[in-house]
């Protein structure tokens, strides 16, 4: 324990976050008191140290070249008539907010459309059968992707149709898959899964994304220094490029994993650090990116491994997972759910974490330093994403060897438990949960095996049972009290008859805070969507999976709008999209593709263009005019969830359905005579 005491001396001399204040959730509060006796500094201690940038989270400085950067803060005395604030080339602040604005859309379709990419080059490889760890898992997903690719599922033989071979259908859709991040003609494919009417007006923009890469890298173009100095077609190409991650690399991503590992169906799982066990290896899989993860949970579940650990003093292994890769091997498998992004230290500071398998995405680089203090063999896996430090060791992944290196990972775990000091402390906090909700699963819940279809949903939105759907997402932020906010939100939505449908970071605070199960819709919920969840056996927040998952939630608006009753449009919709403790570029791409899909999207914490008022009018306001959809902010979290019930109503009143309608009892000859 050399290292903690040495960190101790450091640790005393700075503020240390008040656990108390840092987070509503206990297990986290203590594992936070643990690591400050022990001296080990974790990132609810730096948010305290370490100010945010004012003129950067304003969104209005400017690094784009070596003269600056040119900070352009926004004056309290602020006169839009009279604003002549400029950088050094004569940029002002709308241009400044806009470029940045971008750029962090850039970043975050870039980080979902690659993560899409290396799933794509699994599946290729899966298809050309040159690995034995990955195969074709769900047949039938395939063909319900394939002709939305331009593939055929059937071909005429001596005048009839027969089903196409399987393995022909998975190559071609890999190739098509592939070719969607850098074709030289034509346009995004699924782009056409929307509804018609969304089609037409994002063609009439002139925002049909080209190819994925293709609008990530214009982006970097036009924000160079001395390019596109006008916010409204910096704007145009943000869009292009949002839509390009959500109706492109991300929904590629979640159908291509679906086939590969299977559609999800919701399983009972359980969250929180007390989901790790004294007794056994404990193994935490954090990260985005699941090709493979779903190979380590295959391995760990193996009798070899198993025997192994109980060879080395264990009762076996215990998987458990954080952040998105979590998310996706719950839905599947339903391995529990350790924690969100900030809890990532706080699982090694149990001193019950034998290995921490990092792939992708929000990964800090403060974990080797944490486990440097205690036994835990940080083991990095991705060839894009390692790390400096000499304890972390780096076991790249290969498709084509996936099973080896799934075993070693396990097996260097097992090998560590020996190392586990006596020192440790594992939270009791932990909460049920139903997790891995889905389009198809939505529609089978809620008519059956033999007609389901999302009219059921429809109607009880007409009927005022449900109020509308509320897509709450998105990480967890330091600057803010740790899942203060997503529940906050989350809660109020519900008790107003908001069903919610959550993904990420959200996802996993609604869990641990008891949120994803049908009996939490009695203690929560307005007395419609009580019902409603009663009667048809479903939680009140609907787990549907990990952030590139976000797709999901378009499907299903657009399965709602192809029901009828409710408009030919998600912008007519009664529903709004919130991310209300958002930090990464991610949510930012993740929020303009909704919003560019016609949603009403609040953010939460900070919004990066409070710099330039002009600007933030633009989004707020004149989005709407152009998509249907607009972008909105409120910190308050009951405030946040108000505005997004305002927009519900409002839209309730637009379709006629604000008035609530009379409940009937009906016999067999009054159902017959209904048209359907």
């Amino acid at each position: 324990m050399a290292e903690v005491k040495e960190i101790k001396k450091v640790a005393k001399k700075a503020k240390m976050a008040d656990p108390a204040t840092a987070s509503i959730d206990p297990a986290t509060r203590e594992m936070l008191e643990r690591a400050q006796k022990l001296g080990v500094e974790t990132i609810f201690d730096r948010a305290v140290t370490m100010k945010a940038c004012n003129i950067g989270s304003q969104g209005t400085c400017c690094k784009n070249c070596s003269m600056g950067p040119c900070r352009l803060p926004l004056p309290k005395d602020y006169d839009e008539a009279t604003d002549e604030r400029k950088g050094l080339c004569g940029a002002t602040a709308n241009t400044i907010a806009a470029r940045n604005f971008i750029r962090m859309v850039a970043g975050g379709a870039a980080a979902h459309s690659d993560h899409g990419r290396s799933v794509a080059e699994v599946f290729m490889s899966a298809a050309r059968k040159e690995t034995e760890a990955y195969k074709i898992k769900d047949e039938g997903k395939l063909r319900q992707m394939a002709p939305h690719l331009g593939v055929a599922t059937t071909l005429e033989v001596d005048g009839e149709v027969q089903d196409r071979d399987i393995d022909e259908i998975a190559l071609e859709v890999a190739e098509k898959s592939l070719n969607e991040w850098g074709k030289a003609e034509g346009t995004v494919e699924y782009l056409k899964r929307a509804p018609a009417p969304r089609y037409e007006i994002w063609k009439k923009q002139g925002v049909l994304p080209r190819n994925i890469d293709r609008e990530i890298v214009e982006i970097m173009h036009r924000t160079h220094m001395g390019v596109d100095q006008d916010y409204k077609n910096l704007m145009k190409q943000g869009v292009r490029a949002s839509l390009a991650d959500g109706w492109g690399g991300s929904m590629l991503a979640t159908d291509m994993q679906d086939v590969l590992f299977g559609t999800p169906f919701p399983l009972v799982s359980e969250a929180n650090l007390g989901v790790m066990k004294e007794d056994m290896v404990n193994i935490v899989i954090h990260g985005h990116e699941p090709v493979l993860s779903e190979v380590i949970v295959e391995v760990a579940q193996t009798k070899e491994m198993i025997d192994y650990a109980k060879e080395k003093g264990a009762k076996g292994i215990q998987l458990s997972g954080i952040c998105c890769t979590a998310n996706e091997i719950l839905q599947r498998h339903g391995v529990p759910l350790c924690g969100t992004f900030l809890q990532q230290e706080l699982a090694i500071v149990t001193g019950a974490c034998d290995a921490m398998v990092v792939d992708i995405q929000c990964i800090m680089q403060n974990l080797a330093n944490v486990a440097k203090c205690f036994h835990t063999k940080l083991i990095t896996t991705h060839p894009i994403a390692r790390m400096e430090q000499d304890n972390v060791v780096h076991i790249e992944f290969d498709e084509h060897h996936a099973l080896e290196d799934a075993q070693r990972i396990v097996k260097l775990a097992i090998d560590n438990f020996t190392e586990r000091g006596a020192d440790v402390m594992i939270p009791k906090h932990k909460s049920p949960m139903v997790g891995g909700f889905g389009v198809e699963s939505v529609q089978y819940h809620l008519g059956g095996t033999f007609r389901g279809d999302y009219y059921t949903l429809n109607d009880n939105i007409i009927n005022g049972r449900i109020r509308g759907i509320g897509g709450v997402v998105g990480c967890n932020n330091a600057r803010t009290k740790h899942n203060e906010a997503h529940i906050q939100v989350v809660k109020e939505l519900i008790k107003n008859d908001v069903i919610v449908l959550t993904t990420g970071c959200n996802a996993i605070a609604c869990a641990m805070e008891g949120l994803l199960t049908p009996e939490s819709a009695k203690v929560f919920c307005g007395p419609g969507l009580a019902e409603v969840c009663e009667t048809v056996g479903i939680p009140p927040v609907l787990h549907l999976g990990s952030c590139v998952d976000n797709s999901r939630i378009l499907l299903a608006a657009t399965e709602v709008v192809k029901a009828g009753g409710l408009g030919n449009d998600i912008s007519a919709l009664p529903a709004a999209g919130s991310a209300p403790e958002w930090m990464s570029e991610k949510a930012i791409s993740i929020g303009q593709y909704f919003v560019a899909s016609g949603v009403y999207t609040v953010f939460g914490t900070v919004f990066p263009a409070e710099g330039a008022p002009v600007f933030q009018r633009f989004l707020f306001e004149e989005m709407e005019k152009m998509y249907g959809g607009m972008w909105d902010f409120e910190k308050d979290p009951i405030l946040h969830a108000r505005k997004m019930i305002a927009h519900i109503d409002k839209k309730r009143k637009e379709l006629g359905i604000d008035k609530a309608r009379e409940r009937v009892m009906m016999d067999m000859s009054d159902r017959m005579a209904l048209e359907v």
